[in-house]
């Protein structure tokens, strides 16, 4: 498809991406658009009579136009036509209606109008001449632009859209014609040497191509970049002998320049001299005179070129690990090598690697919260300790470490030692804390104080946690049980219960929390409707839960299954508990045991 065909195709954005423009410029430069030239302050066309109403349906239009009333606005602007046709202010105002209604050749002629009627306006024109670049009419955009360029001689941006646009039509000589133009204006630079030199390469120039980047060496003689870059043009345009000689002379000036080092590992990599280009190589990477960015960029086009070709990671490994046995400026290394090897599913040799991370910078959050999820997956509660004690120190405000921290005290069964954590934990909460994580330490408080025997700490916990979250289901199901437990404000523990269920209507522990509060209020025809769902749903594994079924059942009136139940309950009672339960207190066994040899409920 070629360039016209695309430009029809995106012509309503570009549309909306100039009247964008326009909009923006407007209100903010529409005191300068009505300014009058010297020759009209002394010659005004108008009569003052005329001039008055000109102006106040202007001004009219202006405030219609901001209060939203499009409508009016473009009255008002009709209305100051009427009068002065010539009108340049109104002229460029009332294109931007008809580009919004979609009429750009109404637009277009409005803006030619006002651009005729102040040439001397430079947003006038400029929106001329980016409208016709935006509709793909080269041409016209380029002769708008070398207009601009004659009145405005202290504006660059004109000459910079006309290299663009040159660029487009492929015109290099204009293009090396234009550069000129910003160098005689704006002085030499790296930039507009290289994009000459990129225009002279596509006319077939190179003699022209490599004098431009001499020139530019030469204008800075001290500065041994434009040196270095001139090595580097010569070496990938076949002058591999030249751009050696360059980069000898820049090194033997500045013995450790990092990138004439770089340069010269190039070379070598293109001669083919492998063991010439690693110690190259290395001698940058392990010097310690090299910046740490320096490095970071070389490992960055190392990995790229690896990616690339060979993707031996081993080998990048191994630089990596070569380079952090020396001292490090920073953890900026480190943290590139750790998330290489994480990319590379290198997860083991990654370890180490984020533990250096934590050594140079131990308040590196991201390094720290990967090692945690390594510890976290393998279940290793001491690291999580390990790793979670310092962060506290180190970065008391987040609140992730508080958490996990806890939670592997609770796992270690340490309840006063986890308390203690999730204590500190809320003290660092404020308005920008995430309510979710929150509303979970309070949850977590709240299974702790009940595991104390502190009922009431216990409650009050839930309840923060519900302010937090209302629907932290969790605390909703063990909020409602110990309540059921207690015998206390069962109405309440019901509609908490419920909502649980709703929530997640086959999860065995919620209807089993809920089918034995329905009990606890003598609702036994009820609770059996939710036991049985209970038990469907892998509560049958749970020596609490089967107990709970034979108390329901025999309530009901079945004795016999009853009993089934309290026996199957006693037989899980005396396997390994399942994960995420705990085992069961002598009090509650030998109530069971008690139920099983009467034959007969107890409640306790």
């Amino acid at each position: 498809m070629n360039n016209r065909q695309t430009t029809k195709r995106y012509l309503p954005l570009l549309w909306l991406c100039l009247v964008a423009l326009l909009m923006s410029c407007g209100t903010m430069r529409k005191a300068s658009s009505s300014q009058k030239t010297p020759a009209e302050e002394q010659k005004d066309p108008l009569t003052p009579e005329q001039r008055r109403k000109y102006d106040y349906f202007f001004l009219e239009a202006l405030r219609m136009k901001e209060k939203g009333d499009l409508d009016a606005a473009f009255e008002m602007y009709s209305h100051c036509l009427d009068i002065y046709p010539q009108g340049a202010a109104t002229l460029y105002e009332i294109a931007k209606f008809y580009m919004f209604l979609n009429q750009p050749d109404k637009g277009e002629r409005a803006l030619k109008e006002a651009v005729a009627a102040d040439p001397n306006n430079y947003w006038y024109n400029q929106t001329l001449a980016a409208y016709y670049q935006n509709k793909g009419e080269a041409a016209k955009a380029i002769y708008v632009y070398e207009d601009m360029v004659s009145h405005f001689p202290k504006r660059l941006e004109p000459l910079m859209s006309l290299v663009d646009l040159y660029n487009r039509t492929k015109d290099y000589q204009q293009v090396i014609n234009t550069l000129n133009r910003l160098e005689e204006r704006d002085g030499k630079s790296e930039a507009i040497s290289m994009e000459k030199f990129r225009m002279y390469l596509a006319m077939d120039n190179d003699e022209q191509a490599f004098t431009e980047i001499e020139n530019l060496a030469k204008e800075y003689p001290y500065d041994m970049r434009y040196l270095t870059i001139l090595g580097d043009v010569y070496m990938n345009n076949g002058k591999e002998e030249e751009a050696y000689s360059i980069f000898q002379k820049v090194l033997k000036e500045e013995p450790g320049y990092a990138p004439a080092m770089l340069s010269m590992a190039t070379y070598y990599e293109k001669k083919g001299e492998d063991s010439l280009y690693q110690a190259q190589l290395d001698s940058i990477l392990l010097n310690d005179r090299v910046e740490s960015n320096t490095k970071m960029n070389i490992m960055r086009q190392l990995i790229l070129r690896s990616e690339q070709t060979d993707k031996d990671s081993i080998k990048i490994a191994g630089l990596f690990n070569s380079m952090l046995e020396r001292k490090q400026e920073n953890a900026d290394i480190a943290m590139l090598a750790a998330q290489y090897l994480l990319t590379k599913k290198m997860d083991k040799e990654s370890v180490p690697v984020l533990h250096k991370v934590l050594e140079i910078d131990p308040e590196n959050i991201p390094a720290r919260l990967q090692l945690l999820s390594f510890a976290i997956r393998e279940q290793d509660m001491d690291e999580v300790i390990a790793l979670c004690t310092p962060a506290l120190e180190y970065t008391p405000e987040t609140l992730e470490f508080y958490y996990y921290l806890g939670l592997a005290y609770h796992q270690k069964e340490q309840p006063d030692e986890a308390l203690e954590v999730f204590k500190k934990g809320v003290n660092q909460v404020n308005e920008k804390s995430d309510k979710n994580i929150v509303s979970d330490f309070y949850a977590i408080m709240g299974d702790l104080y009940h595991i104390k025997k502190m009922n009431v700490e216990a409650y009050a916990a839930y309840d923060s946690a519900l302010v937090y979250k209302e629907d932290n289901i969790g605390a909703l199901n063990n909020y409602a049980y110990y309540l059921s437990v207690e015998r206390e404000h069962l109405d309440k523990a019901e509609e908490m219960s419920y909502r649980t269920v709703k929530a997640e209507p086959t999860n065995g522990t919620y209807l089993d929390t809920y089918a034995w509060i329905l009990f606890e209020k003598g609702k036994y025809a009820e609770a059996r409707i939710y036991i049985d769902q209970a038990m469907q749903n892998e509560g049958d594994k749970s020596s609490v839960v089967v107990e709970h079924c034979g108390d329901i059942y025999y309530m009901s009136g079945e004795k016999e299954k009853a009993l089934e139940y309290w026996r199957q309950a006693e037989k899980l009672a005396n396997e390994p508990p399942q994960e995420g339960s705990e085992p069961r207190d002598e009090k509650e066994l030998k109530l069971l045991k008690k139920k099983i040899a009467q034959k007969k409920y107890f409640a306790e």
